[in-house]
């Protein structure tokens, strides 16, 4: 071995990222049902629901396929392509291009990671959210980009607040990433939101990324409004969606990024090298699932809002003022007030009760003081985390 050289198993990239908190969560979550306990799981986001029977049905006829096991397109077949197209068509009133607009991703957690790869250079400038989904961050640093933290106050709605940036920073900023409706708040963006960022935007040359995995998600009358319905936002920005949520197959790992040419066009670059593209009967599977039917999501969204009433006001009987979602299949959550420390709630929570809830500071800074508890778990089960937490805390 040289002289002075050190044999390492690690990039100095990878030194500095925290494990990811989910995985952290799921090592505990092992450690105690190996003792018995029962736990029940509000910690991690899945929909809590079986895929619609049609689309199971039609993912066996594509597996069936002999051409379906070849190498899968790199941008996604054009079938799938087109079928995002329609979609934003028919649900946005949105124009776009299948070759050069949209583009398939295996999942959208992948894509978050490599469009930011594809458009940050070591130590450019990234505005993220704080609180907000781990990967934005991290998948900054893994591209040896800098992050600036926008801090999402309840006083503004969780909305960003881009008057407040210093200038200095407005102008190093090669890209912003928004989120609505949010994860971890659940709060909601209407186009005037929307409106100001395409401007920002444009003014400060900077690109927008917009996770729209929740689009689907939400009660009341509410629309999630998508970014590419404001007048010029093709120009800035990419809007990255999932069929995760909606249709109930986290697993399957299916997603896209539709919007900016030459931000797709990068984007391919980055998966061309380093992935072979989605299996294409979930590719296939999947645009048979966006234009086709859709009664089991009003069924789904009607049982999602019965599950919120039971935490809501199960929260806010024990002391917790939750404020009542528009959007997500999640409650976000400020701490009773004689608790200040999210993770050591939580903790405590899971060690006492044995229901598991996500640390509102594993999300970010500015997310100290609340927790997440997902809805994904049945109404009897979360009557019943509910009861245990109710009990714990009176403990």
């Amino acid at each position: 071995m040289g002289k002075g050289k050190t044999l390492r198993f690690q990039s100095k990239r990878t030194s500095h990222i925290p494990p990811y908190m989910f995985a952290e969560l799921n090592v505990k979550k092992a450690r105690l049902k190996e003792t018995g306990m029962d736990l029940i799981d509000l910690g991690i986001g899945e929909p809590g629901f079986s895929p619609p029977p049609h689309i199971i049905e039609r993912l066996g006829e594509e597996i069936r396929k002999s051409e379906n096991s070849m190498y899968p397109s790199y941008i996604g077949c054009r079938e799938f392509r087109e079928a995002v197209s329609r979609y934003y068509k028919e649900r946005y009133d949105v124009e776009l291009d299948p070759d050069t607009e949209v583009i398939a991703l295996i999942g959208s957690k992948e894509g978050v990671a490599n469009l930011i790869l594809s458009q940050l250079d070591p130590g450019d400038l990234a505005l993220v959210p704080d609180p907000c989904y781990p990967v934005y961050r991290m998948a900054t640093l893994l591209a040896d980009g800098e992050c600036y933290s926008l801090p999402l106050k309840p006083e503004n709605a969780f909305l960003p607040d881009y008057p407040e940036i210093e200038e200095s920073v407005r102008e190093r900023a090669r890209l912003l990433v928004v989120n609505y409706p949010n994860n971890p708040t659940t709060a909601t963006a209407d186009r005037g939101f929307y409106e100001r960022t395409v401007a920002f935007a444009k003014r400060h040359k900077t690109i927008v990324v917009h996770d729209f995995a929740y689009n689907e998600i939400s009660f009341n009358g509410y629309e999630p409004v998508s970014i590419l319905q404001v007048e010029g936002a093709k120009d800035v920005a990419v809007e990255l969606g999932s069929l995760s949520k909606t249709f109930c197959i986290p697993g399957w790992r299916i997603g896209y990024a539709v919007g900016n040419r030459d931000a797709i066009h990068a984007l391919k670059t980055v998966k061309s090298n380093t992935d072979s593209g989605q299996y294409s009967a979930v590719q296939r599977t999947a645009a048979y699932a966006l234009n086709g039917p859709r009664a089991f999501l009003e069924e789904n969204l009607k049982i999602y809002r019965k599950r919120q009433q039971v935490v809501v006001s199960g929260l806010r009987e024990i002391g917790m003022e939750v404020a009542e979602p528009r959007a997500t299949f999640f409650v976000w959550a400020p701490l009773p007030e004689e608790h200040s420390n999210s993770a050591r709630f939580a903790e405590k929570v899971l060690e006492d009760t044995g229901v598991v809830v996500a640390p509102g500071a594993a999300f970010g800074s500015c997310g100290e003081g609340y927790i997440r508890l997902s809805l994904s778990a049945p109404t009897e089960r979360l009557q019943e985390a509910i009861a245990r937490m109710r009990t714990s805390l009176k403990r």
